[in-house]
């Protein structure tokens, strides 16, 4: 409701946060020009208005006059602001719940007789403190308690969050500019750290932003140097491990429980029904640096026909399902492998050791024995639990050396070799890609080197697992066992036939695959050329292989398979898990090799065009198989598969950046 007014009238109005005491010098259509205590003079709404006295001053009275009139006013009322005291007043009326006119609350604030000024002075106090009315020109609503106490905490936070606007946005504007010596307090290194690692998912996001606005930091990346400058991330960091919260330690009812196996664990198997093998001469093939062994091999021939076992550690032997490991495995979903370092999905003891296929130590393994002709072609194959016990534990490298000349190794080869063509003859699509090999040498120097996947150790345990993995996938399907198989479609173009695709070919072959679906029933797998697929061979290191397992195992009277729903639901919850791990290793990968380059500023080197986009071309260094853009040189025309010379321009392996020009 609008007061009534007459010009001379005091009245009073809320202008930026505070309430101003004005005189009416003129009223026009519900518009009114006031005279303020500032001296001066505003036009105003008639609805605006939040209180109108009954006495007024005489205009006549002169400007300097009116002013210092309103002055006095201003000041009493403030003055008798101080004599309410809206608390007390709350505590005694927010049982009732009702509302109270300004009249009542001011006759309940002071006693008769009463004045415009005792009114204003109630306004103003209510004002002030909103916490515990309701605020409206005539009158007042109490809030409930519960109303008070979030409002007190709200008053609470925007206290704390200005602040640590203040002290942070001061403290990151010196340390940017070299002046800041002391460390800020904990509360502005959180936020700082919040809103660099999570940007608008950080909780801290608007208090971050409103500090990096008082340092004019436009750039929440900026914030890196600054914060390892303090100690809170180290220089080459891995700042997605602590984005995606991917787990680095184990919890520790994890490695109490690992510690439990390590002494109560019978390695040679149990009680359970299985096959002695420990006096058949089996081998591992892994890389110089692995220490979770759960695959090895052995060869056996009778002149006529040729015997092959592979032989998986047999995990689920140890860790059962449920237990704190089998929950930790779960939640990782994968071993993480960088060129910095390593994440396991087990703890170290069961990974590298009760679980390991470890040379010269018995260990219950399931075992795969393919009948083959002297040609390669299968023949039949059984799978059953076993006892093994590794008697040569040989690196690629190894491998490479003895192929020549070792039989076994000359008749894997030639096992391997054999499957690769029966499988390419089935339409399989061969992708030989070099594998791009980064690692930190004691010196913490970056080397970079390229491996030949088709050496003869990589490609025969290649080759080998994919057999494997396949018969195991027809054994779980002919006996209608749920699982986690896996299928693709066709590609959507072949660009070339058997292996011989050139390097661009290989590369663009790969981006029309069709990607691989999980699911619970066999089906093709167009990529590989199989009729059913699943991954069996590395149970320590890959939950989706620990999970198959055990569905071999149930089939072997081992223990109790996972129905189809509860394989259905592990296929959903690893997904993401899964997608952190992938995330991971392709960025710190990445990473490595930015600043491998970062070291090569103004070197040339070879790339290959990929495509064509709107200013520049798309292109694949050669060397270290980075993609990057290249910007369009006026008057030059290139085409994919063009072979050309870069010169690298600028490397930011934090930024992720790379940039080179032609030439």
């Amino acid at each position: 409701m609008i007061p009534v007014m007459k010009t001379g009238s005091i009245i009073e109005y809320i202008d930026r946060q505070r309430i101003v005491c004005a005189v009416v010098l003129e009223i026009n259509d519900q518009r009114l020009r006031l005279l303020t205590e500032g001296n001066r003079e505003v036009k105003l709404p008639a609805g605006r208005v939040l209180h109108a006295g009954q006495n007024g001053l005489d205009l006549d009275a002169g400007r300097d006059a009116l002013v210092a009139m309103l002055h006095q006013k201003a000041a009493r009322r403030k003055a008798l602001k101080e004599e309410v005291h809206v608390r007390e007043l709350w505590e005694v009326l927010n049982t009732e719940q009702q509302f109270i006119d300004l009249e009542t609350m001011t006759a309940f604030c002071f006693p008769d007789p009463l004045t415009d000024d005792h009114a204003s002075a109630v306004l103003r106090a209510f004002f002030d403190n909103r916490r515990y009315f309701k605020f409206q020109q005539d009158g007042f609503f109490p809030y409930t308690e519960a109303q008070v106490e979030k409002m007190r905490k709200e008053a609470q936070e925007a206290e704390y969050r200005t602040r640590l606007i203040e002290e942070g946005g001061g403290w990151l504007k010196g340390a940017v500019e070299g002046k800041s010596s002391k460390t800020p307090s904990d509360e502005v290194v959180d936020v700082l750290r919040s809103v660099y690692l999570y940007g608008k998912e950080s909780r801290h996001y608007a208090v971050g932003r409103a500090i990096l606005s008082r340092a004019k930091m436009a750039d929440p990346e900026d914030l890196f140097p600054v914060l390892v400058g303090i100690g809170i991330f180290q220089e080459d960091e891995n700042v997605d491990l602590l984005r995606l919260e991917a787990p680095t330690v184990f919890a520790p009812e994890v490695d109490v429980h690992a510690e439990k196996l390590l002494h109560r664990a019978d390695l040679s198997g149990g009680d359970a029904p299985r096959k002695d093998l420990t006096d058949l001469p089996v081998m591992t093939i892994d890389g110089q640096a692995t220490l979770d062994f759960d695959d090895a091999l052995s060869i056996e021939t009778d002149g006529k026909h040729l015997r092959l076992g592979v032989h998986i550690a047999d995990v689920g032997e140890l860790i059962r399902r449920g237990d704190p490991v089998d929950r930790s495995a779960m939640g990782r979903a994968s071993s993480i492998y960088m060129p910095d370092s390593r994440i396991p999905m087990l703890p170290p003891v069961l990974a590298e050791g009760l679980c390991s296929l470890k040379a010269g130590e018995t260990r219950p393994a399931i075992s795969l024995f393919v009948e083959l002709t002297a040609a390669a072609e299968v023949l039949d194959f059984t799978i059953l639990a076993s006892r093994i016990r590794v008697d040569s534990q040989l690196s690629y490298f190894d491998v490479n050396q003895m192929a020549e000349e070792n039989e076994d190794i000359r008749l894997l080869h030639r096992i391997a070799s054999g499957f690769r063509q029966r499988r390419l003859d089935a339409g399989a699509l061969q992708i030989n890609l070099p594998e791009i090999h980064v690692w930190i040498d004691r010196g913490g120097q970056v080397r970079v080197n390229q491996v030949n996947r088709e050496s003869p150790g990589r490609m025969l345990v290649t080759e080998l697992m994919i057999m494997a993995n396949w018969l195991t996938a027809r054994f779980l399907k002919e006996n209608r066992q749920p699982a986690v198989f896996r299928s693709q479609a066709a590609p959507r173009q072949r660009l070339f036939k058997g292996e011989e695709g050139t390097l661009f070919q290989n590369w663009m072959q790969r981006k029309l695959l069709n990607r691989f679906v999980l699911d619970i029933d066999a089906a093709p797998h167009a990529g590989l050329g199989l009729d059913a697929y699943v991954t069996a061979s590395s149970p320590i290191r890959k939950y989706y292989d620990l999970v198959t397992q055990r569905q071999v195992r149930a089939l072997l009277g081992l223990e109790t398979p996972y129905t189809a729903e509860e394989i259905e639901a592990l296929i959903q919850e690893l997904q993401e898990p899964m997608a952190r791990v992938g995330r991971v290793q392709f960025r710190r990968h990445r990473y490595w090799m930015l600043k491998s380059l970062a070291e090569r500023i103004g070197e040339k080197a070879e790339a290959i065009v990929l495509y064509k986009k709107r200013s520049s071309y798309q292109i694949l260094l050669t060397d270290t198989l980075l993609e990057c853009d290249l910007p369009a040189s006026r008057g030059l025309t290139l085409k994919p598969e063009d072979l050309v010379q870069v010169t690298f321009q600028r490397v930011n392996a934090r930024k992720d950046v790379l940039n080179v020009y032609l030439g």
